[in-house]
């Protein structure tokens, strides 16, 4: 199992923040590994396209990170922004994700 990136993907998750913040947090599992989203498409993805600070907000306060990969979210304009675990943290787990996921980092995201 060494370098398999999607081990964490099927363990069971229980939530115990608000409404919003399970919300935000069951979309952050749905960024495949390798991956990134940014906080603007992350927040139209869950049908609050307005609540960007919000989301980010849920995304700081995620209390499982890795399994709940918080790391994956980025600003919009592909820069890498706060993470609890610290940048040089967020940046290695991205390039380790990108490395075993076989693919580049940046999901395409379509603007309205």
């Amino acid at each position: 199992m060494r370098g398999n990136v999607h081990v964490i993907d099927d363990l069971p998750v229980t939530f115990s923040g608000t409404p919003f913040q399970n919300k935000v947090w069951h979309a952050l599992r749905t960024i495949p590994a390798g991956e990134t989203l940014s906080y603007g498409a992350l927040a139209r993805q869950i049908g609050e396209p307005k609540a960007v600070r919000a989301v980010g907000l849920a995304n700081g306060s995620n209390p499982i990170g890795l399994v709940v990969p918080c790391h994956r979210v980025i600003g919009s304009d592909g820069s890498l922004t706060g993470y609890g675990g610290g940048l040089e943290r967020k940046k290695w787990l991205l390039a380790h994700e990108a490395r075993y996921a076989g693919h580049g980092l940046f999901r395409k995201e379509k603007h309205r």
